[in-house]
């Protein structure tokens, strides 16, 4: 059972590591426009999931009843991802479930930063402080003095297809995971997780944040893993 809750999560992890390493020695010239705008949103996608395996780890939903197996597949998808700390973002998401938006809450736009782009980069700078964006810029450097040493990896390479859909991901986390749910219903008092659940199809919803979207849910039922939501969702649906 354990095995194949897992199998999602390796699924995932492959497909992100396998693009990434046909990717980043192609020539961009040899590459048309379309394939690589193509290739940049399904890096961005792959590695949206690399955070989603993450998350579900933080919940004890990736490899449930083996918590060390749970924690240390969480904790090398965090750092495939953003070299993120685990543990410090394990806190801060319980923080965030504990006191859903809320002053308490570190993915609340605190009732100052409500515009989109100062909440994203409020959001951002609770993940990434000053001391770990320098461990990010400097992991970054180091591996790509190592690629370009051994595999001759070009700079723009590197960005296009690791820095940029990195970039892009934060962007599709906060605003599917985090703006829509939660954006405008931090005063419904009727709703204690402070989160409303977007109205996609099943197809879409996988596509645009691997069913965060489905945030009350979420919120109601944390130890379900992403691939159920959905399931949830229609289970709910059918009460109302």
């Amino acid at each position: 059972m354990a095995i194949t809750m897992a199998l999602p999560a390796a699924g995932i992890a492959a497909l992100g590591i396998g693009s990434l390493s046909f990717l980043l020695p192609l020539p961009l010239a040899d590459i048309s426009l379309f394939w690589l705008v193509l290739a940049i949103l399904v890096r961005t996608f792959l590695h949206t999931g690399l955070f989603i395996i993450a998350h579900d780890a933080m919940h004890g939903s990736l490899v449930p009843n083996h918590k060390v197996a749970n924690d240390l597949i969480g904790k090398f998808a965090i750092w495939l991802y953003a070299f993120f700390p685990y543990e410090r973002y394990r806190e801060n998401h319980w923080q965030h479930h504990h006191y859903p938006g809320q002053i308490r809450d570190p993915d609340f736009h605190d009732g100052i930063h409500r515009h989109p782009l100062r909440w994203y980069l409020k959001f951002i700078g609770e993940y990434l402080p000053l001391s770990q964006f320098i461990i990010l810029g400097s992991s970054w450097g180091l591996i790509f003095y190592i690629l370009n040493q051994i595999f001759d990896i070009s700079l723009v390479n590197f960005i296009v297809f690791w820095i940029l859909p990195l970039l892009l991901s934060s962007i599709q986390l906060f605003y599917f995971g985090t703006y829509l749910p939660h954006g405008g219903n931090e005063k419904d008092s009727s709703n204690s997780h402070h989160a409303h659940s977007t109205n996609y199809p099943i197809f879409w919803s996988f596509l645009t944040c691997y069913h965060f979207g489905y945030h009350w849910e979420h919120h109601e039922y944390p130890n379900i893993p992403w691939y159920r939501l959905p399931e949830i969702r229609f289970q709910q649906n059918l009460k109302v």
